[in-house]
């Protein structure tokens, strides 16, 4: 039996393009999503304000469900514009390794943020600032357990850009902010980094 190995070279070469096709489908994945939270808030501005209801309501059972669609509502554009920019920059991060697990990190975020929130806050809460927050946690954390350079890099990177508005971010100084959506969506990032971070071989 014949074997021919393959050149560094062109192993390189294919590593390449794999990470490459990983990073343009997370890209597009994110912009995609992103896409839709403004479609959903134009329609909720034409009609009134009605998807507001579909945000996460403290204590009450029948509103668990939407735990779920809670961060991709907003309380009119002027909410949406601050989520954008860091959703789209942690999120395309977040997804650029892979888009199996950024979905799961995502879910992670989602749920653990929301059950915080729902435990917690006071008041209706909706908006993007719980995967925003989510992302950052699982950006450091990956960095933390991974223990790869990119991942470290990339955690750095992100510290030094977002951590001062992130910390603020999570003290209870304006009641129309959740605190808690921030908190919680934090820690979930942190745990999704920790469950899904690579065994060592």
């Amino acid at each position: 039996m014949s074997y021919s190995p393959v050149p560094e070279r062109q192993r390189h070469s294919d590593g390449l393009l794999t990470h490459g096709a990983r990073a343009l489908t997370g890209a597009l994945l994110v912009v995609a999503v992103t896409a839709v939270m403004w479609v959903l808030e134009f329609v909720d501005v034409a009609t009134g304000g009605s998807l507001d209801r579909f945000g996460i309501e403290p204590h009450d059972v029948d509103d668990l469900p939407d735990i779920l669609t809670a961060p991709f509502l907003h309380v009119g554009f002027g909410h949406l514009m601050s989520n954008t920019v860091p959703f789209l920059i942690l999120g395309f991060l977040a997804a650029a390794r892979g888009v199996g697990k950024f979905l799961a990190a995502s879910l992670f975020i989602i749920v653990v943020g929301g059950l915080g929130v729902w435990f917690t806050s006071p008041v209706n809460t909706l908006g993007a600032s719980i995967l925003v927050f989510g992302f950052f946690g699982y950006l450091v954390g990956r960095g933390v357990f991974e223990r790869h350079l990119l991942d470290i890099l990339i955690a750095v990177a992100v510290v030094v850009l977002y951590g001062t508005t992130m910390l603020f971010g999570l003290l209870p100084s304006d009641p129309s902010i959740s605190w808690q959506g921030h908190l919680f969506g934090l820690l979930g990032g942190l745990l999704a980094s920790w469950v899904l971070r690579r065994r060592a071989r």
